[in-house]
């Protein structure tokens, strides 16, 4: 008997072994990836070839219009695994240790760990680095190494772009190969246990080097793909801060053969995807679905050259702050909502779903009545917040006193920044947010309902409220 044939016949027999002894409890597979937008199929973009996420997404509750605590990794990765927003966490930067201000805090797979839960990992879940990583979260923590983005030379065909790297390798000698298949290995040995699992899978890409094997970069033609970088004058209504290149913090998007860059992104995202039906045909072939509620996530959204060239993130625009956000339960809702819900929202969301106590101070709003009435009305708004250097200070992110802010309620988005600066959009007319519509006299009662919003924060805005 082939390998093959054997892998096959074991989940087949622990398939046959959890469909004899279901848990009680729901398993969750928590998917996420790194730096990815919405430029997904299942999001609308009819080039990015994402088959396999559109897939989980025929078969779960899409969510539509999902945004992240803060546009970085450690910031929003800390965020959300702990329920709490930045302000809480004191984390707005990649540097801060998760608990730093966090000491006793019980993070998201910590809770399901106490509650008898198997707790896997493989990858990127917290931020990668000792200093953020969270032992007592996990029962099995294997931890992205710097091979995530620095593949063996050997493997290197060539590059693209300032950022690209094609590899001549099969997927499963990759890295992002890697994760995928030894958390199926992980997946199956738990199935077959007494105990229910929580198993996350954090896949690197598309964060740069956008990395991929070279049949995922042959889908795509760099000369058709182009930045969308908006009319120049709209730039002139947008405050400095906004502007991440204008303040010196990140390069503009490359100016030369843009469509490399774009087109590198767009592969790294199909790599994944191809990673994340790995994992998905798992579910299949060891007939997990029923008792298995899957996530998948963006840690936060990215820039391809919108607003006049921004790249990479840490701006509070929509291509930043919104993240695709897809959840798969037994027995609830197919299909996709428009309502508002926030990356600080999965953890009770899940902790509800499972039957789970929660004694945190939690400051997201379990969004698990959405999964069963998608278009039943919700929170008021959604909020993001973005730190930047203070001129005065060292030129170092971490003062919680210079942070920007925005608030959006599903029409209007509203942000101000430390120095006085004010954006207004309203994106019924404007959803690419090229008309700052702040300093307009015709739009002040818009301007002070939004300021009050964004006053009264994430509390005023809970569903009911």
């Amino acid at each position: 008997m082939n390998s093959s044939a054997v892998i096959i016949a074991t989940l087949l027999l622990v398939a046959s072994a959890a469909s004899a002894a279901a848990p009680s409890r729901w398993n969750v597979l928590y998917l996420i990836s790194d730096d990815l937008n919405n430029n997904l199929g299942c999001y609308g973009n009819p080039v990015v070839k994402s088959p396999n996420i559109d897939r989980l997404a025929a078969r779960g509750m899409r969510f539509d219009r999902a945004y992240c605590s803060y546009p970085v990794c450690n910031a929003s990765r800390t965020s959300f695994l702990s329920g709490r927003r930045p302000d809480t966490t004191g984390v707005v930067d990649n540097q801060t240790p998760t608990r730093a201000h966090l000491r006793e805090a019980v993070f998201m797979p910590e809770l399901f760990r106490q509650q008898g839960y198997r707790t896997i990992k493989v990858g990127k879940i917290f931020h990668t680095g000792a200093e953020f990583e969270d032992p007592r979260s996990w029962d099995v923590d294997i931890r992205e190494t710097s091979r995530a983005k620095n593949p063996p030379v050997e493997q290197i065909l060539r590059r693209q772009g300032p950022d690209g790297i094609v590899l001549r390798a099969k997927d499963e000698d990759t890295w992002e190969g890697f994760v995928a298949r030894k958390a199926v290995e992980l997946l199956t040995e738990a199935a077959a246990g007494n105990a229910p699992f929580f198993v996350a899978a954090g896949f690197r890409m598309p964060h740069r080097p956008y990395i991929a094997p070279e049949k995922y970069y042959a889908l795509y033609d760099p000369d058709e793909l182009k930045p969308r970088a908006g009319p120049r004058e709209h730039l002139a209504k947008v405050p400095d801060l906004a502007l991440t290149y204008r303040t010196g913090i990140n390069p503009g998007f490359p100016a030369e053969r843009p469509g490399d860059t774009i087109a590198a992104y767009y592969a790294a995202i199909s790599y994944m995807d191809a990673q994340v039906g790995v994992v998905l045909q798992a579910l299949d072939q060891l007939g997990l679905w029923d008792r298995t509620i899957v996530v998948f996530q963006s840690d936060h959204g990215y820039h391809l050259g919108e607003h006049g060239g921004l790249w990479h993130k840490l701006s509070l625009f929509e291509e930043c702050a919104r993240i695709p956000l897809i959840v798969a339960a037994p027995g609830r809702k197919t299909g996709a909502s428009l309502r508002l819900v926030e990356s600080v929202d999965l953890f009770p969301t899940l902790a509800n779903l499972c039957g789970l106590p929660v004694r945190e101070a939690l400051e997201g709003t379990s969004f698990v009545p959405l999964l069963d009435d998608p278009v039943q009305p919700w929170k008021r708004a959604a909020f993001t917040v973005v730190a930047r250097p203070r001129r005065d200070g060292d030129g170092k992110f971490g003062d919680l006193s210079w942070l920007g802010r925005t608030a959006f309620d599903g029409r209007w988005r509203y942000t101000e920044w430390p120095d006085g600066g004010a954006e207004l959009y309203d994106h019924h007319h404007d959803p690419f947010e090229y008309e700052n519509l702040a300093a307009e006299p015709e739009q002040r009662t818009q301007l002070a309902r939004m300021k009050k919003i964004l006053g009264d924060g994430w509390r005023g805005a809970r569903p009911g409220m």
